[in-house]
């Protein structure tokens, strides 16, 4: 199942709430950004005009620096170099060098280096074979900062639209879109895959299924000495597994294994298709407007009135008014949900269609998806009244915001497992044991869902707290 992203194409102050669509907010799951708590900072008694530029162009920095950073650990150790010569330092357009004073200078001009004609010719190999080597951490967090400062900008633009020249804005969204989901995807495919083998342990307490693959973060070895038996990765269950269970952790094997051969083949072709899109000429114009960004916000007529050079006769351009509409779709979505329901500890409504033999998500979780992605909208509208620079957030967090994000997130990332477990179901010819395994394991990423549901009516309802 494809992870949501933001791509919203509709003017902010007047039309609905977007619908999510699938270049991924999710997708990769930013849980990083909410658990660091830069999510309801309280607005700057300045919420104008030159807030809104200093956001952006720290967004853009932050982008451009990630850049960097992605482009030299991917020459690093545990990595094949790019076949292809790094011919993309001279290519870019003259509007560069106005940004190449910051922390951009170089940085996209160094992407193809990592990413040339030949795009890690043996990356594919590494990662295609069982005992493929994990990226490195560097990478992974250089691709993930990547990711969040796209996503800022994006709904940012979004959000404040009318203070930014609209031709252009409509032309970085879908990019900015495109690139966040398309880097998402691979890491969205390893935690799916161990949080499924993670639930299977769970409910058989067998160990016969293969571990999970490293989801990018790098993993201590540690050396057993002679003698000595190792200790398992998985702590063994409180009870065995009795003879007539047999079936069942048999089952639990094979439908692990199979888990592991599908989103195995799903996250080696992601990684492929993100270290294409890295070295495209697509990527190459988005990163020479997020250059030209860092340097010089695109206003309109309205916005440009108090930013850089003011009017004597022209008031302030509050953000207030813009933030607050982006708060109020926010309200109205979660209106729309079925929070009595939520509320009620094991309704199982997260299980009802769970025999469609039709394979398209659940409708009912739609409605969720949407108010992750209006949370998200809001956090980042909040991020901009602070005057936050590049996620750190000055004035405070609101706590509520915070458990609403992660239980969304938690939201996603179950109902997307339980539909990757339906998936593997439907594969022809499996044995009964493995598709038992498998009906039993939707049906535990089923109530995980549930569970996420109540977690987020129970903080959404509660009152707003603000750290100090």
């Amino acid at each position: 199942m494809a992870q949501r992203h933001l791509d919203p194409t509709e003017p902010a102050a007047t039309a609905p709430p977007p619908h999510p669509t699938s270049a991924g907010a999710g997708t990769g799951t930013d849980t990083s950004a909410t658990a660091r708590g830069d999510a309801g900072a309280g607005p700057r008694a300045d919420a104008d005009t030159d807030a809104l530029v200093g956001y952006l162009r720290a967004q853009a920095t932050e982008f451009l620096r990630a850049l960097r950073r992605h482009r030299e650990s991917g020459t690093g150790a545990g990595t094949a170099p790019a076949t292809g010569p790094a011919t993309g330092a001279g290519t870019g357009p003259g509007a560069r060098k106005g940004a190449g004073a910051g922390a951009g200078a170089g940085t996209h001009a160094g992407a193809a280096t990592r990413t040339g004609a030949g795009t890690r010719a043996g990356a594919n190999g590494a990662y295609g074979g069982p005992d493929r080597a994990a990226p490195p951490a560097d990478d992974v967090d250089a691709a993930r900062a990547l990711r969040r400062a796209a996503r800022r900008i994006s709904a940012t633009l979004h959000t404040f639209q009318p203070l930014l020249d609209a031709d252009w804005a409509e032309e970085m969204r879908p990019e900015l879109a495109w690139l966040s989901g398309t880097l998402a995807m691979e890491h969205a495919y390893a935690s799916r895959l161990e949080r499924l083998l993670q639930a299977l342990h769970r409910l058989s307490g067998s160990t016969a299924f293969p571990a999970p693959r490293p989801v990018g973060r790098s993993t201590v070895t540690t050396t057993v000495p002679p003698g000595v038996s190792a200790v398992p990765s998985v702590p063994a269950a409180a009870h065995p597994a009795s003879a007539n269970r047999g079936n069942l952790t048999v089952g639990a094997a094979k439908a692990g294994a199979l888990l592991d051969r599908q989103l195995t083949l799903a996250r080696t072709r992601a990684h492929s298709t993100a270290l294409q899109a890295l070295g495209s000429s697509r990527f190459h114009a988005v990163a020479d407007k997020v250059a030209l960004l860092a340097s010089e916000v695109p206003l309109s007529s309205t916005g440009r009135g108090t930013a850089a050079a003011p009017r004597p006769d022209t008031a302030p351009v509050d953000l207030r008014p813009l933030a607050t509409a982006a708060q109020e779709r926010l309200t109205d979505a979660v209106a729309a949900l079925p929070l009595v329901t939520a509320g009620s500890p094991y309704n199982a409504e997260a299980l009802v269609h769970g025999l469609s033999p039709d394979p398209a998500p659940h409708p009912q979780d739609a409605p969720w998806h949407q108010v992750r992605l209006l949370l998200r909208l809001h956090r980042y509208a909040l991020e901009a009244l602070a005057g936050a620079a590049a996620g750190d957030v000055d004035d405070g967090t609101d706590v509520r915001l915070l458990a609403a994000g992660e239980a969304l997130n938690r939201h996603r990332d179950a109902a997307e497992a339980a539909a990757a477990a339906a998936q593997a179901a439907r594969t022809p010819r499996i044995a009964p044991a493995t598709a038992y395994a498998l009906g039993v394991l939707h049906a535990d990423q089923r109530h995980e869902v549930e569970a996420a549901r109540y977690a987020f009516q129970h903080s959404w309802r509660k009152e707003p707290i603000r750290l100090p």
